[in-house]
Order: structure tokens, then C-alpha cells, then sequence
């Protein structure tokens, strides 16, 4: 008897607690397609890149140019003429794959460096829907298999860095 009123005591004490815990969800991958912040440091970084992007497309015109003229001239060249053109081919193929490579680890520390920045943004709204809202527990969940509109807090993030 003792047992079971130690179980009933317990559960109600649990159930009183737990109604008062307010818990809400961010979907932080929303955020930074989202915001105003988001899409504006997105624009940002594609200007930035747009110069090195003309240039590797120039390069790769280039070099689609230089293989069709070998392709269809190789027959009536010297062979010295067609190994340096063949050269040729080979090294602007190599400085192309190598400037894409470049431009693409390049952007991708930009976009890490402008991500960033909206995350610790993203973070101080967070706070301030926390505190302002009195909320005990914000959790960021981005996979997550099942979560109630009721404490999904995203939109008002998102709309709270819209308003910076």
C-alpha cells in the first residue's frame, strides 16, 4: 500500500513539474535559407564570386576551343605542332580543375565566415524569445523525427532577425 501511494505521489509530482517546463525547437538549417540576414549574405558571396566565375568559364571556353581545333586539325599538323598544342590543352586543363578548386574552397570559407555571423545573431534572438518568453529549454533540431508546431519557435527567430 505504502508502494503504491510512494508511485501515485511521484507521478503526480512529475506530471506537476513537467507542465511547467515550456521547451522549444529551432530549425536552424531554415534560418540561414530564410532570413533576410540568410539571403542577403547568400547575394553577398555570389557577387563576391562572380569575377573568378566569369574566369573560369573564359578558361573553360578556352580550352573547349584549343580541343575542338585539335580534334579536328590534328590530322593535317606536324606532329610537333599537335604535341604543343596537346601541351597546351593539358596545361590550361590543369590551371582550370585548379582554379575551381580554389574558387570552390575559397567560397565555402566565406559562406562558413557569413554563416557564422548569423549564427551568433540567430543565437541572441534566441535568447531574447527565450528570456522574454520565458522559455527553460530551446533545443536546435534539424532531423529530428517528430516535433509539435506548438514549440516550433523558427519563425519567430527567423522574423525576430528580420526585424534587426
Amino acid at each position: 500500500m505504502m508502494a503504491f501511494f510512494a508511485v501515485a505521489f511521484t507521478s503526480s509530482f512529475v506530471a506537476a513539474f513537467a507542465s511547467d517546463i515550456k521547451i522549444g525547437v529551432v530549425n536552424t538549417e531554415q534560418i540561414l535559407r530564410e532570413s533576410k540576414p540568410a539571403i542577403q549574405a547568400q547575394k553577398k558571396i555570389e557577387q563576391e564570386f562572380v569575377p573568378r566565375d566569369e574566369d573560369i568559364k573564359k578558361m573553360a571556353m578556352k580550352a573547349k576551343t584549343l580541343q575542338d581545333k585539335l580534334e579536328k586539325e590534328s590530322i593535317n599538323m606536324e606532329e610537333s605542332e599537335r604535341r604543343n598544342m596537346e601541351r597546351n590543352l593539358a596545361n590550361l586543363s590543369r590551371e582550370y580543375q585548379r582554379a575551381q578548386k580554389q574558387m570552390r574552397e575559397d567560397l565555402s570559407v566565406r559562406q562558413n565566415e557569413e554563416y557564422s555571423m548569423i549564427l551568433e545573431r540567430t543565437n541572441r534572438a534566441i535568447s531574447k524569445i527565450a528570456e522574454n518568453e520565458n522559455y527553460d529549454l530551446i533545443l536546435q533540431l534539424q532531423d529530428s523525427v517528430y516535433r509539435s508546431q506548438r514549440i516550433d519557435i523558427t519563425d519567430k527567430v527567423i522574423k525576430a532577425l528580420n526585424n534587426e
